[in-house]
């Protein structure tokens, strides 16, 4: 019986959540927490079994034990006046922070676009004036090949020239 009764004690400090549970439902039972039985049951491989028996309570007290609702208060017109006044006020001004938060993500989107069709526009700005000094250097690219080409045409018909000149030079000494 003396592992019985360490194992009581034992289990006496495990079920704090029923004494918890049990002061709760019966406050005034809160000092005769003790008024339960406890039996052991055959030992199992994963330790002692106990089952609690909670003492029945005298029937002179059963009335005591019933969970009752608080006393309902009167409430007066003005009390319900005054509550759907104030979840009014509270309706208002959860709606007005509604409207405000949608107004800064009007904002914020505004600027967002604001700032993209600026960026869009320094980027097509941009965008001409490089294809502008693209042209322009292809156009003084090719002006400056077709006076290259210019020239060594020139050179050609000097030299075609002086050629020509050779032969005729050369024909009239022999001739």
């Amino acid at each position: 019986f003396t592992y019985a009764s360490t194992a009581y004690k034992e289990k006496m400090k495990e079920i704090s959540v029923l004494s918890l549970i049990c002061s709760c439902l019966y406050p005034e039972s809160r000092k005769n927490i003790m008024d339960m039985d406890i039996k052991p049951i055959n030992k199992r491989a994963s330790g002692q079994a106990f089952e609690v028996i909670l003492k029945p309570t005298s029937p002179v007290s059963d009335a005591s034990h019933c969970i009752t609702n608080p006393p309902k208060r009167d409430i007066s017109l003005e009390d319900i006046q005054k509550k759907l006044e104030a979840a009014e006020d509270r309706r208002k001004s959860q709606e007005a922070q509604v409207l405000r938060i949608l107004a800064e993500k009007r904002e914020h989107e505004r600027d967002v676009l604001m700032k993209a069709m600026e960026e869009n526009s320094n980027f097509s700005r941009m965008a001409e004036e490089k294809l502008q000094m693209k042209m322009e250097q292809i156009e003084e690219n090719r002006m400056t090949y077709l006076a290259a080409l210019m020239d060594r045409l020139q050179e050609k018909e000097r030299h075609a020239q002086e050629v020509r000149r050779n032969k005729e030079l050369r024909e009239a000494l022999t001739a």
